[in-house]
């Protein structure tokens, strides 16, 4: 079922060069400072509904440092990732971005994990955003190529016109969160069951063709006026949840600096494991693979059960220790993965 909204659907006029823009609908907004981490669990992310948390991250020094002069002066000519093999000086990207036009847009950065290449940006994202914990990507019982207390963070920077490469859903069939820092971003999303509208590419079935779904070339891509778009523009101290199969794509509508982050539980768990045994199908031998999506399965039911008796018993889970140790509950009660850099022995693909 579609997310169901009391807005009204909303649109702009005239067709643009043979392209239709977009009728949409608003994603829904909360307060998270009245909005508890155990009711954000129960409303939106057990359920894979989206949502907008305004007011999160209140105490990062990078609310108030993070700027692209700040970004230029701290790291000068230092080598920094911007996408798949691309890598630029982070002056001369910097420079690119503020000049980005929607005419004439510059680099997207996206590909930048901080744990592994900006570790020095870490002491400024502290104390973790609760709402974007990780869960079970921080228990030590996950295999290490999997095992990211830090929920993959990563550092996305672009500028007006600039957009990520590709509308698409997270893999390994990930929750993602989106906490703006500085600027306006627009979000564009599309639910799971949309996806057969959105001509998914066939070597990366979590990639769409489509270009632009904000302006939408019914020529080539008819059936995306069957798809139902909802849209939101982040502004700093927002936070984006878009849960796992989300289609999506963002773009900046000024200087943005923002940071991601990846989830998972039980929610989400099923499809992480078929996605790892699809990408592992080619890497390792059957019987391997067999051992692994076994011990996934395992672990899924074993987790599931102490995060059952963390949320029924959390005085006498916090009291027993093991259980927080096993598969923290929160970030209340996990250790804060950026307070040193993590030992990252496996790469991010």
């Amino acid at each position: 079922m579609h997310l169901q909204t009391e807005a009204a659907d909303r649109t702009t006029a005239a067709p643009l060069g043979g392209r239709v823009p977009a009728e949409w609908r608003p994603i829904e907004r909360v307060d998270g400072t009245h909005l508890s981490y155990e009711d954000f669990l129960a409303r939106y992310m057990h359920p894979c509904r989206p949502v907008v948390i305004s007011n999160v991250a209140p105490q990062w020094a990078a609310m108030r440092s993070w700027t692209p002069a700040h970004f230029k002066q701290r790291f000068g000519s230092k080598p920094v990732a911007i996408g798949y093999g691309r890598d630029m000086p982070f002056d001369q990207f910097i420079d690119e971005v503020v000049a980005s036009t929607p005419e004439a847009p510059g680099p997207y950065m996206y590909r930048s994990f901080l744990h592994e290449v900006l570790p020095e940006l870490l002491p400024d994202v502290i104390p973790q955003n609760k709402f974007c914990f990780p869960r079970r990507y921080a228990s030590p019982l996950m295999p290490e190529k999997w095992r990211r207390p830090d929920g993959y963070l990563k550092l996305l920077v672009g500028g007006v016109g600039s957009k990520f490469p590709v509308m698409h859903f997270d893999g390994e069939n990930a929750h993602a969160a989106i906490t703006q820092i500085y600027g306006d971003k627009e979000f564009v999303m599309f639910a799971p069951e949309d996806g057969q509208y959105l001509y998914p590419k066939k070597f990366f079935p979590n990639h769409s063709m489509v270009d632009d779904p904000t302006l939408m070339d019914l020529d080539r891509y008819p059936l995306l006026a069957k798809a139902t778009q909802y849209r939101t523009v982040l502004k700093p101290g927002d936070m984006i949840f878009v849960p796992a199969q989300w289609w999506h794509a963002a773009r900046a509508l000024s200087t943005s600096i923002s940071v991601c982050t990846n989830m998972l539980d039980a929610s989400n768990w099923d499809g992480f494991i078929a996605d790892v045994a699809q990408a592992e199908r080619e890497k390792m031998p059957a019987f391997r693979l067999q051992l692994l999506t076994g011990y996934l399965r395992v672990l899924g039911k074993v987790l599931t059960a102490v995060e059952s008796f963390q949320a029924r018993s959390p005085k006498l889970a916090r009291t027993l220790v093991l259980p927080r140790v096993i598969t923290p509950a929160s970030a209340d009660v996990a250790p804060e993965p950026s307070r040193r850099q993590l030992n990252i022995r496996i790469p991010t693909a």
